[in-house]
């Protein structure tokens, strides 16, 4: 039978011999797996200025710059949507248009006077050469005019004809005036702008609201062309966003949930569902089960996120960050922004620092923790060999 004994003087020559053989496997431990980047490689080297799309801004977190964060309104629809379609300006008769034309005269037997009265109404339609077929007048171009200055053309032709015309014109149904309302809505469908235009929100109204949250619902405006997307929450909260409606634009709301990516050394990974309108870094992390004890670098708490340049150039010229933006080649630069809970005030940075749709959350592991699985996966092992082996040979 064979005996197994343990002896301290045998092992430590096999570990000597071991830790010597492991040297060249020490010194490449950067070689093994992990979760992801330690907080030390997140770096940016600023002797290199040269703008590339690469590049990022890496910013260490404090109060001056999270109070600029949360309160920058970036425009989320292009300047191409900024026009105004409202207000003074004059709603224009097009094609398909239906329209009421009220005919009165001074006169009892004049051209349009009935027994009952001295006045006539006329239900015409722009047909799609632009025009309308009036009575003694013939066809006057409609398309392109207001409902005034068609009024007086009509007068003008019926001038010397009948007995002292009075006419008045009415938009009964403007179809060449108005947008399409469709997707996530209670009413979707095709509105008439009004008179003194639309703006977004009330075309949103008009179609009866969104069947989801508003912070969830994504809008998608189609002029000609142009397409510009926004989140119904930041047409609120940002009045500009609020564009007015030009006619023939066509307006796509969607249920869109907003979504943030947690990974690294919390002891959730995956993609999270924003679960309300607000939600902060702190909440964030909470959601994903906190940091894990074991393997978390606290002070490498990361957030990488695409900013608007304007803020970029904010961070990086008011020393809050380091890195390159270009501002001929990128409209949004990818910023990193860094919290080191080793310090109690990220505690108080992190419940404020608001959470965008499709951010990055990313804790680094801490090194030790890697020093700790090669123990446990490589050495260990080793060493419970070792110990065999010298039972063995005794």
């Amino acid at each position: 039978m064979l005996k197994f004994e343990f002896r301290p003087g045998v092992l430590t020559r096999y570990c000597r011999g071991l830790v010597v053989a492991l040297l060249p496997v020490l010194s490449g431990c950067g070689g093994m797996p992990s979760a992801g980047p330690a907080a030390i490689e997140v770096s940016f080297n600023e002797s290199d200025s040269v703008p590339s799309p690469d590049r990022y801004v890496l910013v260490n977190l404090d109060a001056t710059a999270l109070d600029k964060i949360n309160s920058f309104l970036p425009l989320s629809l292009p300047n191409e949507f900024k026009a105004r379609f409202g207000g003074t300006r004059a709603t224009t008769i097009g094609i398909g248009d239906a329209l009421v034309v009220n005919v009165w005269e001074a006169s009892p037997d004049g051209l349009f006077s009935t027994a009952e009265k001295k006045q006539t109404s006329l239900q015409v339609v722009v047909d799609e050469a632009g025009e309308i077929f009036i009575p003694y007048v013939g066809r006057i171009r409609a398309a392109g005019k207001s409902a005034e200055s068609l009024r007086r053309s009509i007068e003008e032709g019926l001038t010397g004809k009948a007995a002292e015309p009075q006419v008045q014109v009415l938009i009964a149904d403007n179809k060449s005036n108005s947008v399409v309302v469709v997707g996530d809505v209670a009413k979707p469908g095709q509105y008439p702008l009004l008179v003194r235009g639309m703006r977004l929100m009330e075309a949103v109204a008009q179609a009866g609201g969104t069947r989801e949250a508003t912070f969830e619902t994504v809008a998608t405006v189609t002029r000609g062309k142009r397409t510009g997307t926004v989140r119904l929450d930041e047409v609120v909260t940002s009045p500009q966003n609020n564009i007015w409606l030009a006619p023939g634009d066509n307006v796509l709301l969607l249920h869109k949930p907003r979504t943030y990516t947690a990974f690294g050394a919390v002891k959730s990974n995956g993609l999270v569902p924003f679960k309300t309108e607000s939600l902060t870094v702190a909440e964030a992390l909470a959601q994903v089960g906190g940091l894990r004890d074991a393997t978390a670098d606290a002070g490498g708490v990361f957030l990488f996120r695409f900013e608007n340049e304007e803020l970029a150039r904010w961070l990086v010229q008011s020393g809050h960050g380091i890195g390159t933006y270009s501002g001929h080649t990128l409209s949004m630069v990818p910023v990193v922004y860094r919290l080191d809970f080793k310090d109690p005030q990220a505690f108080f940075l992190a419940r404020s620092f608001k959470m965008r749709d499709k951010d990055i959350l990313y804790v680094a592991t801490h090194p030790t923790a890697e020093f700790s699985k090669f123990l446990s996966t490589i050495v260990s092992p080793l060493v419970g060999t070792t110990r065999n082996v010298s039972g063995l040979s005794d």
